[in-house]
């Protein structure tokens, strides 16, 4: 509990930069706001993924670790920031937000960075020769979210800025709905995330994209 006439301590600087954005992005996907004492939690089984975190908002918290039911441990990096934990509701996050997130206040300038957090976060981009049709390879881009008004939020944000529509799919065995993305489409939203060659993101799906769009990302 804080004293009254003190002022909460903040450990993140709140200002709008391309790592900044990248890490909000991540949180939109992987973290947790707890109900109780301002903590913030971001969670990744991989432990670049946690660093980039830590390293985007200046964070020196430890790295812990985090076991699952079924006994799979994770990174993990908690901390206490009551003004950060605040703006983070301004912009529409909020505890147990998974099927309950829509618009995030993202400022344009900074919304590839931001998307490219949410996919490093909870996004996915694969490849594969389709048998139907000779010598016709396929590749797809797709962003994922158990809130359908978060999925269309970004469907609409994605066309405002470069006029793709995508297409968005869920199964009936599966909880999440899915933004895809189909060659020409994933190609021009690619360029757009990986905009410049010293961007903070998850090194190994950078390289996957790389090797497949080839300079198509920076």
């Amino acid at each position: 509990m804080i004293k009254r006439g003190a002022k909460p301590k903040n450990k993140v600087k709140v200002k709008w930069s391309s790592n900044f954005a990248y890490a909000i992005g991540l949180l939109a996907t992987d973290g947790c706001l707890q109900r109780e004492n301002f903590h913030i939690d971001f969670t990744s089984k991989d432990i670049e993924q946690v660093e980039n975190f830590k390293k985007c908002l200046g964070l020196d918290t430890m790295i812990g670790f985090k076991k699952s039911g079924t006994g799979f441990i994770s990174r993990r990096v908690q901390f206490k920031d009551q003004i950060f934990y605040n703006f983070l509701l301004d912009i529409g996050l909020s505890p147990a937000k998974s099927k309950t997130i829509k618009k995030v206040k993202i400022p344009a300038r900074f919304f590839f960075d931001f998307l490219r957090g949410h996919m490093d976060g909870d996004g996915c981009f694969y490849s594969y020769w389709d048998p139907r049709w000779r010598s016709s390879f396929m590749f797809y881009t797709e962003l994922v979210s158990a809130s359908k008004k978060h999925i269309v939020w970004l469907r609409d944000e994605i066309y405002n800025a470069i006029k793709i529509k995508g297409h968005i799919t869920k199964s009936k065995n599966n909880p999440c709905f899915r933004l895809k993305y189909a060659k020409k489409e994933s190609s021009k939203l690619l360029g757009k995330i990986y905009y410049k060659k010293d961007l903070i993101c998850l090194s190994r799906k950078r390289l996957k994209i790389k090797k497949i769009l080839g300079k198509i990302i920076k």
